[in-house]
């Protein structure tokens, strides 16, 4: 079964639509990933600030390769310091799950 990540984000209301503005400026960076699944942003409707980013891979060595890849530059982990934008988000973890059991819709 599949592994999920999610990336929880702590974005103070002045920087969602920073954050939502990058995120959609680099659609595409992760979706020709071998074993990638699956992508949602998830925005806060009330009571947090918190993002969720949900990413689903085939295995935990997919995602470590996209990681160490273009995973790593898409994260800011290349240029110069000075090159990179400020953060939108305050505060970062990383959440990762094993799928054990799922469901979809019933086909007619």
């Amino acid at each position: 079964m599949s592994i999920v990540k999610i990336n929880v984000l702590t974005v103070p209301e002045d920087q969602r639509e920073t954050l939502e503005k990058r995120f959609a400026a680099r659609a595409g960076a992760v979706e020709s990933s071998d074993g990638f699944e699956w992508f949602e942003l998830l925005r806060p409707v009330e009571g947090t600030d918190t993002y969720l980013v949900y990413t689903r891979w085939r295995t935990e060595e997919d995602f470590q390769r996209w990681m160490e890849g273009r995973g790593q530059a898409a994260h800011g982990g290349d240029g110069a310091p000075a090159e990179r934008p400020k953060p939108a988000a305050t505060d970062a973890a990383l959440w990762s799950f094993e799928v054990v059991q799922q469901a979809a819709p019933k086909q007619s």
